[in-house]
Parts: structure tokens; sequence; C-alpha cells
């Protein structure tokens, strides 16, 4: 299980990269929700995977979950569901001032001299 986990974080994490090096703003947005789980299952796993055991210790439990990767992973969602959103809005209004939803400078303006 280990295995099968780990590889769906790198294989997120490497299309998220990928899509975040595109020169669309779209894609762009999709890679940095794509690392956004990548990161989240990653902090997810770093509470040891474990099977029916509870996040707290109770009567008659001899071991547990840590429950502060989940409550972490539960904020990380919630952030990243308002920042996409955010996102959303600004590649938007981009998009509508410019007829264009291309990331790169116009020739000239990132000319260093």
């Amino acid at each position: 299980m280990e295995m099968l986990y780990s590889s769906a974080v790198g294989i997120l994490t490497a299309a998220g990269l990928y899509l975040v090096l595109r020169r669309r703003t779209f894609p762009v947005i999709l890679g940095l929700s794509l690392l956004t789980y990548a990161v989240n299952l990653f902090l997810f796993a770093s509470g040891r995977l474990m099977e029916n055991l509870p996040p707290v210790l109770g009567q008659g439990a001899t071991a547990y979950t840590d429950p502060l990767p989940q409550a972490l992973v539960l904020t990380a969602i919630v952030i990243s569901f308002g920042m996409t959103a955010v996102i959303v809005i600004l590649a938007l209004g981009s998009y509508l001032t410019s007829d264009s939803d291309s990331i790169d400078l116009p020739p000239g303006d990132g000319d260093a001299e």
C-alpha cells in the first residue's frame, strides 16, 4: 500500500509541475490544484498509514493514529479551495482585459537592461 500511495503522490507532483510550467492560465490553475492534492496526501501519510485505529486513545485502545495530519489536511483543503477561487477570478479578470489567457510578458517589458 505504501508503494501505491507514494507513487500517487509522485505522479500528482509530476503532473502538477508539468502543468504549472505551461504558458496558459487554466493549465497553471489545474497544476496548482494537483500540487495541493499531492501535498495533502503527503501530509496525510506523515501521520502513518494505519487502518481501523482510533485518532485518540480511549478505553481499550492500545494504538492510535496521529490526528494532527488529519487536521492539517482539512485546513489545507479549505485554504486551497479559497485560493483556487481567488486565482480563477484573477485569471478571468486578466482574460477579460487582455482577450488572451497567455501568461507571457509582451516583448520589451521583461528585458533587463
